[in-house]
């Protein structure tokens, strides 16, 4: 059974860092593209950034270009997300999932940022 499992969410300040790490088990992602996702309260989930396979291609939602940094351990089998300067507007719920996303969705980290 798939499993994906997001950690690292937490309550922090405008301006601040954090750094979600994604864990898969159950089956092997490695020759997957893989991203983050996010959803706000009232929003439709988004595409936040995406790295390609092989992790030599990322791409980044223009709303978190230049502050976050998408990266994958491929034999470790886990992806991480380093939020830096963080917005309130960054508030929501983050995922993670292939690119384009299966039906596998985890249990999601919080992120909130508060002003």
């Amino acid at each position: 059974q798939v499993q994906l499992v997001e950690s690292g969410g937490g309550l922090v300040q405008a301006g601040g860092s954090l750094r979600l790490s994604c864990a898969a088990s159950g089956r092997t992602f490695s020759s997957y593209a893989m991203g983050w996702f996010r959803q706000a309260p009232g929003k439709e989930r988004e595409l936040v950034a995406a790295i390609s396979w092989i992790g030599g291609s990322t791409y980044y939602a223009d709303s978190v270009k230049g502050r976050f940094t998408i990266s994958r351990d491929r034999a470790k089998n886990t992806m991480y997300l380093q939020m830096n300067s963080l917005k309130p507007e960054d508030t929501a719920l983050y995922y993670c999932n292939t690119n384009p996303p299966s039906a596998a969705w985890g249990q999601g980290t919080q992120v909130t940022v508060s002003s």
